[in-house]
């Protein structure tokens, strides 16, 4: 399925229904009255979060979505039916915003939902202007009408970690080996194309949710590469599992790697100054990880990690090609999520 996580679509709920004008029509009744009843209510649009989608692709295939108007009331005071709600079915981080405001409309968790617009209510019938001085009104409301905008949906993954590091760091060969995730995996750049979620057992009774973020490059702040496109997802995680590779066959220098990627990780934070529940990405704990120990004598290997400690920066080592120290990096990871609990 193709993963999509930005729409542009328009959603508008139901006008209520007009009032009814309507004259008693009854045997012995010789000067009837009036009986026109109320409209109905316009259906609402409502937001639920499901975790069965991971994708906003089905808002691909329409631009334009509206709950049903409000029906008209009828003779003998008989109230209009309300139209019927519109529900949309999103994933779990579904962020919807206003285009023309900018304004944060709803923001879906795991299994939430919200009324994002109300129906317009309906108009009231002419038996309502019945008074003392006008006993046969003509008049009786339009209903009130619905809301209509047009709005981005977002979707930002929920996650307790975000994977992250250059391509070929080996994220997608991790996240395969301690969870139930089946990413693309190959010796190419950007083999991830797509955020992959995966669950990994923590205990006997907890779990960690791990994203696995395609690889980011120079410069990805700007778009360069999967760029922006990506970044957002690893704003909901607690924590930074940041993969670095140290086999030496991609012909980067480590340090330098973890540097360049800390710093887009500030200057995306840059673009959201002055955002009251913003948490900067680059404030966020991390745990760094030398992989591919496997591809590297003990000796070189003992120079990466002293370079990183030059720097005060603590690494832990792992291959997650041979599953080497991978228990003890899923207990590190767990003590990042859990550490509340305690």
């Amino acid at each position: 399925m193709k993963f999509i996580d930005e729409v542009t679509v328009t959603i508008g709920s139901g006008h209520g229904g007009p009032g009814c004008v309507s004259f008693r029509r009854e045997s012995h009744v010789p000067r009837g009255g009036p009986d026109g009843g109320d409209g109905g209510k316009g259906g609402d649009v409502i937001v639920k979060a499901s975790t069965r989608l991971h994708t906003l692709l089905e808002y691909t295939q329409k631009k334009s979505y509206r709950a049903e108007n409000g029906h008209p009331g009828d003779t003998k005071q008989c109230t209009g039916a309300d139209g019927e709600d519109l529900i949309l079915m999103v994933p779990p981080g579904t962020v919807i915003t206003d285009i023309e405001t900018g304004e944060t409309l709803a923001d879906l968790g795991e299994e939430s939902e919200v009324v994002l617009f109300e129906g317009g209510k309906g108009g009231k019938g002419n038996v309502f202007y019945r008074n003392s001085i006008q006993q046969t009104p003509g008049i009786a409301q339009k209903g009130m009408p619905g809301t209509v905008k047009k709005v981005k949906m977002e979707l930002k993954l929920i996650a307790d970690i975000g994977l992250i590091g250059f391509p070929n760091a080996g994220k997608s060969t991790l996240i395969s080996v301690i969870s139930n995730a089946r990413p693309k995996i190959a010796n190419y750049p950007f083999t991830t194309l797509t955020p992959q979620l995966g669950v990994v057992k923590y205990g006997d009774d907890q779990s960690i949710v791990v994203a696995d973020i395609p690889g980011l490059i120079e410069g990805a702040h700007k778009g360069v590469g999967l760029g922006i496109q990506f970044l957002k997802h690893i704003q909901r995680t607690k924590a930074f599992v940041h993969l670095i590779d140290v086999s030496g066959f991609s012909g980067r220098d480590p340090l330098d790697d973890y540097n360049k990627i800390n710093d887009e990780l500030k200057y995306y934070d840059e673009t959201y100054q002055g955002v009251s529940d913003y948490v900067p990405l680059a404030d966020r704990q991390q745990l760094v990880v030398l992989n591919k120990i496997d591809a590297i004598d003990e000796r070189a290997l003992d120079t990466v990690k002293q370079q990183f400690e030059e720097q005060g920066v603590k690494v832990l080592t792992i291959s997650a090609a041979t599953h080497e120290n991978i228990k003890p990096l899923i207990t590190e990871m767990g003590k990042k999520v859990f550490a509340d609990d305690k």
